[in-house]
């Protein structure tokens, strides 16, 4: 039987941040995936400074990922048709952009290097809870069996479902996005806030290569079905301000859900022998359905609550993530989620374009705030404000 400290179930940004936290910390962490990688993974491949400073952190290094793509700004589009430029503030990395098939491979290598035995290819197919530990049953691999197990297999994790903690049959996420690659005709960063997209939006996202990631999310409305929104898409590139930027078709496009609702559904099951991160934890951000930052905050979160709680104490470890969630990103996204319901109409959408662009000053701050160089909602929260200052990713 293969034993470990902790059994970490998924590949991805968060299952690597949690592992590679434990490993530094001396425990000895076992991560299995259903996938080989490298993998493609649907996503705008749009890194925040918040998501740079963890993946620096963690000691991921920009030139290990072929696609990596440095930004000094932004380009919106508001419903009227307005645009405006928000440029990064100078010195220092605010953001970026690298495909997911490379950055995730190379933090899996990080996960490596740190200690972490990586057995990728292998999927999990059961899991009991006993009250000391937690015994998974991995294709190819039999019994694995920790003290603790972290679920980063997704919104649909299969850990979670194993253990009997699925408790939202037919889950389908708040958003759901498209996104396809394509040959550039421009290689600046564009968000196009369409007025039949509200609250949602458009984007293209450059990439080092002259390609873009191009794509659009939109929030899921009953009474909405996914063939509408397919059928959006060719008619959306179609648009003349878009076709401007958007070249020929490099692949087919994918569609995948996003699940924006973190502390809904219990962080923690097996009494807190298992804690679920990224994805299975719902954390992405509820006003841009962006998840990497989120999973990886989330992934280091869970880590340290195991550190702190010991091998003994799963109740202690469950209420430590629970309280530090709900800490941070819990009041984050709630916050985004009131934001994002005042940009569902197109007036609410101009106005907050229009404030963003009133002075350089604003311009600056609103592109930082965007790309989470400090929490969303930092303001609410005093122990945080210090992190006002902290600026972009040396």
């Amino acid at each position: 039987m293969l034993t470990g400290d902790v059994v970490v179930v998924g590949g991805g940004p968060a299952g690597c941040a949690a592992a590679v936290t434990l490993a530094r910390a001396g425990r000895e962490v076992v991560l299995v995936d259903k996938a080989v990688f490298p993998r493609d993974k649907c996503c705008g491949d749009g890194l925040t400074t918040a998501a740079l400073r963890r993946l620096a952190a963690l000691g991921l290094r920009p030139e290990a990922v072929p696609s990596w793509q440095p930004l000094d700004g932004v380009w919106l589009r508001s419903p009227s048709g307005r645009e405006i430029e928000l440029p990064f503030p100078p010195g220092g990395l605010y953001g970026a952009v690298a495909r997911r098939v490379d950055l995730d491979a190379a933090l899996l290598d990080v996960a490596r290097a740190a200690g972490v035995k990586v057995f990728d290819g292998h999927a999990l197919e059961g899991a009991v809870a006993h009250d000391d530990r937690v015994v998974l049953d991995v294709d190819g691999l039999g019994p694995v069996a920790a003290r603790y197990a972290v679920g980063a297999d997704g919104m649909w994790s299969p850990l979670r479902k194993a253990l009997g903690a699925a408790d939202e049959p037919g889950y389908l996420g708040e958003w759901h996005a498209f996104r396809g690659y394509f040959r550039g005709n421009d290689s600046r960063l564009w968000v196009w806030f369409e007025p039949d997209l509200l609250p949602g939006y458009a984007w293209s996202f450059p990439l080092p290569d002259g390609r873009v990631n191009v794509g659009f999310g939109v929030q899921r409305r009953p009474g909405r079905p996914t063939k509408e929104l397919r059928a959006l898409w060719p008619e959306l590139l179609a648009r003349p301000h878009i076709r401007a930027v958007v070249g020929e078709p490099d692949g087919p496009h994918k569609a995948w859900p996003i699940p924006a609702r973190v502390g809904h559904s219990p962080p923690v099951a097996a009494g807190g022998r298992a804690l679920f991160v990224g994805d299975a934890a719902r954390a992405a951000d509820p006003l841009t359905g962006e998840g990497i930052g989120q999973a990886l905050e989330t992934g280091v979160l869970a880590a340290e609550a195991v550190l702190a709680a010991g091998a003994l104490r799963p109740a202690a470890a469950a209420r430590a993530y629970e309280r530090a969630v709900a800490r941070g990103l819990g009041v984050d996204n709630r916050l985004a989620a009131a934001l994002s319901r005042a940009l569902r109409s197109p007036l609410g959408a101009r106005g907050a374009l229009r404030t963003a662009g009133l002075t350089d000053w604003t311009r600056r701050n609103f592109a930082r705030w965007l790309f989470e160089d400090y929490p969303r909602a930092v303001l609410l929260t005093p122990r945080r404000w210090r992190e006002l200052t902290r600026g972009g990713m040396a």
